[in-house]
């Protein structure tokens, strides 16, 4: 209890301060609509369960995300293109396919990097230039690009969450595969240990943390390409596809609602690396 009760007195004050902040937005609207319906001195009550009940708000109450995420995938069917469910699997399909090549190619690379100078030298800098290009404007040409050679739906949503997603791992392996200290390396070579049996029974496990930290941002950023993706193809399908077609018909409960989706599924994502890490660490012999 004493955990729980610093986090629900941040989540009320979130909620109180979001139902607040949505009479204040969307009151210039609501004033208007009185104006047209000649309702003059409505009460602040009754003022704020209409700002609450719009069915376009500039910022739309939790209720009403709560019901629409609600209505979206309980009450519908999975397998209609309407449900937030159906749209969530599309995301979470691109985000694990792309996070699996993002820390394939993330760890392929920091060892390629920490076993050779002139790779650190060479490839490094080209990696980190890499993040400085806005993803916004990678993805429809890799959309476009790779439908024009026959390669669409799960494919380049993939290796756009996999651009996004190998940085943070290969960032984080270099450190942890340099992690050991020389006296370590030292005590390898006394017992005439080869370079296999250095890597893989030092520095891996000396990896492990800073492989795993590494991934929990991967993953979170991983779906965030998958998104980003999805707005350059709206045939597709995804969260993304929920955002773009809210975005052009006003519906900003649908966006928020997917939002939430979003967030929650990334929330979800690294509670389970986090588990994986746990179970790892169990595994290794590490202290809880």
């Amino acid at each position: 209890m004493n955990r729980l009760l610093p986090v629900l007195t941040i989540l009320i004050a979130i909620v109180a301060f979001w139902y607040a902040m949505a009479i204040h937005m969307n009151a210039p609207w609501q004033n208007q609509l009185n104006a047209r319906a000649d309702l003059v001195d409505v009460p602040f009550t009754e003022f704020a369960a209409q700002t609450w009940a719009q069915d376009k708000p500039v910022l739309p109450a939790p209720h009403q995300v709560v019901a629409e995420i609600w209505n979206a995938t309980v009450g519908l069917e999975i397998t209609s293109r309407r449900s937030l469910a159906y749209h969530g699997w599309i995301t979470l399909s691109a985000t694990l396919l792309g996070f699996a090549f993002g820390t394939a190619l993330g760890v392929l690379l920091a060892v390629a990097i920490i076993h050779n100078d002139a790779s650190d030298r060479s490839l490094m800098p080209w990696i980190i230039a890499s993040q400085t290009i806005p993803i916004l404007a990678i993805a429809p040409m890799v959309v476009v690009g790779l439908g024009s050679v026959g390669l669409t739906g799960l494919v380049p949503k993939a290796l756009i969450s996999m651009y996004l997603s190998f940085f943070p791992v290969v960032v984080g392996m270099v450190k942890g595969l340099r992690s050991p200290e020389a006296i370590q390396l030292d005590l390898m070579r006394t017992y005439d240990a080869n370079g296999w049996q250095v890597f893989w029974k030092l520095r891996w496990p000396a990896a492990m943390p800073f492989l795993f930290a590494s991934m929990k941002v991967g993953i979170a950023i991983s779906l965030i390409g998958a998104v980003v993706a999805e707005l350059s193809n709206a045939s597709g399908g995804g969260l993304g596809v929920r955002l773009l077609t809210g975005s052009y018909n006003g519906q900003t409960v649908q966006i928020w609602a997917a939002l939430f989706i979003a967030a929650g599924l990334a929330a979800v994502l690294v509670a389970i690396v986090g588990a994986a890490e746990r179970w790892v660490n169990t595994r290794m012999g590490a202290r809880a």
